[in-house]
């Protein structure tokens, strides 16, 4: 449903998504997984036609997004991380006026509204207005518009940002539900969200794909890097003696107190030991102080394949470096005058 080709969005001497190759299959959750400022809202603007790329190609549906942006478009719902509604309106007024907007015919727009509030479950405040409405339900209205029109493909950058715990797990659910009807392309950068619902996984990081794979294949890469810490009294050499023929150890290290010795091996352990360890343990007369078995989890992974993400301030995505460019000092005058009507 979505295919980028060496994609890449430059600003200045900046490269905020540096050559992205990707494809997002029919019927699929795709988590777009990233430390702030790697390039991902950048890289769902694309995606959507909110902003050109520099290079590559986009492919949505089928449709070149350069070449046929309208028929592209067609079949994208989105939602940025700011919801695009208007405060001052109802959800029906608000749901309207985007039915117009995607030029859904008129015979159908009562039909199109009452489908995407049931799917959206807002039937109940649809004659609210949205500034008085949760942020739960301004997450909904705006899951709302993007549905409108059924396209294929919902991308939804950062959809349970700011919302209490009881919230993120109805949109999560939600999401999950969406998933029957379309491709979905879901940004964040909490692997706890994305393993949740999504059944592929990439992470990027400084604009660049640095890990890709469905949650079970990066949790095996995870189990591969547990490891066991093993603590016991005695000195260096007994414990060696005792874990002649054990494989993987890592590394040995003694202390010595006034009393007696410590002794501490890290192991690298494909199978869980500790059983076999412990009666190695008791047999060579060393007792256990520690025996630790310390797993990977997902976010490990995630932190080691984006260890080298030193964003700051002058590496964000396009919304906030975008911001910058656009901001240009005042001349000396005006700022003047500004400040002594701020005094005044």
């Amino acid at each position: 449903m979505i295919e980028a080709i060496g994609l890449v969005k430059k600003y200045g001497d900046h490269i905020a998504v540096d050559h992205l190759n990707f494809t997002v299959e029919k019927g699929q959750i795709l988590g777009f997984l990233g430390p702030n400022g790697a390039g991902k809202s950048t890289t769902m603007n694309m995606l959507t036609g909110y902003i050109s790329a520099t290079e590559g190609t986009i492919l949505v549906n089928g449709y070149d997004l350069l070449e046929e942006p309208e028929e592209a478009k067609k079949s994208i719902g989105y939602l940025p991380e700011q919801p695009p509604v208007y405060p001052d309106m109802t959800v029906t007024e608000y749901l309207k006026f985007v039915t117009e907007l995607k030029k859904v015919p008129k015979k159908d727009r009562a039909g199109e509204m009452a489908r995407v509030m049931e799917k959206t479950q807002l039937q109940e405040v649809k004659d609210r207005l949205i500034q008085h409405l949760s942020k739960g339900y301004r997450q909904r209205v705006g899951i709302a518009q993007a549905l409108i029109g059924n396209p294929e493909v919902i991308i939804l950058d950062e959809p349970t940002v700011g919302l209490d715990p009881a919230q993120i797990i109805e949109i999560r659910e939600l999401m999950k539900d969406l998933a029957k009807d379309h491709t979905v392309l879901l940004s964040s950068h909490i692997m706890q969200e994305i393993s949740a619902v999504c059944d592929h996984i990439m992470i990027i990081s400084h604009g660049r794909l640095v890990l890709s794979g469905t949650p079970e294949e990066l949790q095996a890469q995870a189990d591969e890097g547990e490891k066991l810490e093993l603590s016991v009294c005695g000195g260096k050499e007994q414990l060696e003696q005792a874990l002649a023929g054990v494989s993987g150890i890592l590394e040995c290290s003694e202390t010595t107190s006034e009393q007696e010795d410590f002794c501490t091996v890290l192991l690298k352990s494909e199978q869980d030991i500790r059983k076999e360890l412990f009666f190695a343990m008791a047999k060579a007369g060393l007792p256990v102080m520690k025996l630790v078995r310390h797993k990977k989890t997902l976010e490990d992974i995630f932190l080691e394949a984006t260890a080298d993400n030193t964003a700051d301030d002058n590496a964000t995505d396009a919304g906030s470096f975008t911001e910058e460019l656009s901001t240009t000092e005042e001349p000396a005058e005006e700022a003047a005058k500004e400040e002594e009507e701020t005094t005044v």
